[in-house]
């Protein structure tokens, strides 16, 4: 039987804190969590690859060659059975239609470039819902920058973006990622910071939260006085990927996790993984970890982060 066609409790469970959707987008969340290896698991990885537009293509693809051509991307993700694949319009663009239907698509509809440095990002719109209908994708993805002094403009982008998709069927997977002039390096992925850009996720309405890891790190001061006096606890990862997926909506939101930077030891990438599905993460929504690797490493890495989280599914 497709995996398509399937509905088992959990998904059914998870599509039921979606209840005020239209059967549109509840369809197309269907689709992302009834597809691929961890189909009817709850579970998600997802390949998303927009470093070439955010960071260059020479950093991004140069250690791993064939992955310039956007067909490599479509042929990782569905060789390792991912949920989903995402990316800009012009890498989904490039190469929709050669595997249309074989992997959901997930369109990423505004990027940030490097080439302008600031503490404040400002992320430019860089494809439409219209885009995402005509390249058949089951979701559409956006960037916010709680923190950033733009967030009202990113804030309200995303609202129009995100009633629109609706209106035709498609989830938002919002990327909340905190940075701005008042932040600290180390802020941008402390246990508060992240947990309160998972909340502001949900409360702009995202469909599927991706955050980054956070560490035991805490910078507001006023957010410690709370984790001291009730003894919130943030000493392993696993407790901090609970601690994030209880602030967002007490695990009624999909929650998924950033690879990061390329880790050469896959072992230690694995254990991180194994931290955030025992923490209970939805999943992991991973780019340069596994298309930085040689095709069959990263197709078996994928695999392996699969396995894990289907053992705590």
């Amino acid at each position: 039987m497709n995996k398509e066609n399937t509905m088992t409790p959990r998904v059914k469970e998870i599509l039921g804190w979606y209840a005020s959707d239209n059967a549109g987008v509840l369809s197309n969340l269907r689709r992302l969590l009834c597809s691929g290896n961890l189909a009817g698991t709850g579970k998600l990885v997802i390949l998303p690859v927009d470093q070439g537009f955010e960071h260059g293509p020479a950093r991004s693809f140069a250690i791993n060659p064939p992955a310039y051509d956007p067909r490599y991307h479509f042929e990782l993700a569905i060789e390792s059975g991912c949920n989903a694949y995402a990316a800009p319009l012009g890498f989904l663009a490039a190469a929709a239609a050669d595997f249309a239907g074989r992997v959901p698509l997930i369109l990423k509809l505004n990027n940030s470039d490097s080439l302008l440095k600031s503490a404040n990002p400002s992320p430019a719109v860089t494809g439409s819902v219209k885009d995402a209908l005509q390249m058949g994708c089951a979701a559409v993805g956006y960037t916010i920058y709680p923190g950033s002094v733009f967030r009202n403009e990113m804030y309200e982008n995303l609202r129009e973006i995100s009633q629109e998709a609706r209106e035709y069927g498609l989830p938002t997977v919002v990327w909340s990622y905190p940075r701005g002039e008042n932040l600290s390096k180390d802020g941008e992925t402390a246990v508060d910071v992240v947990s309160y850009a998972a909340q502001i996720a949900c409360q702009l309405g995202a469909h599927i939260v991706k955050v980054k890891p956070p560490t035991a790190h805490i910078e507001l001061a006023d957010a410690k006085k709370v984790y001291d006096k009730q003894g919130i606890q943030i000493a392993t990862l696993r407790e901090r990927i609970s601690h994030i997926i209880q602030s967002s909506f007490n695990g009624r939101r999909i929650v998924i996790f950033s690879g990061g930077e390329t880790k050469a030891d896959d072992q230690e990438l694995l254990s991180e993984i194994r931290e955030l599905a025992l923490g209970g993460s939805f999943g992991s929504i991973m780019g340069r970890n596994a298309f930085q690797r040689e095709r069959a490493k990263a197709v078996k890495l994928l695999e392996s982060i699969q396995a894990i989280y289907k053992e705590h599914a």
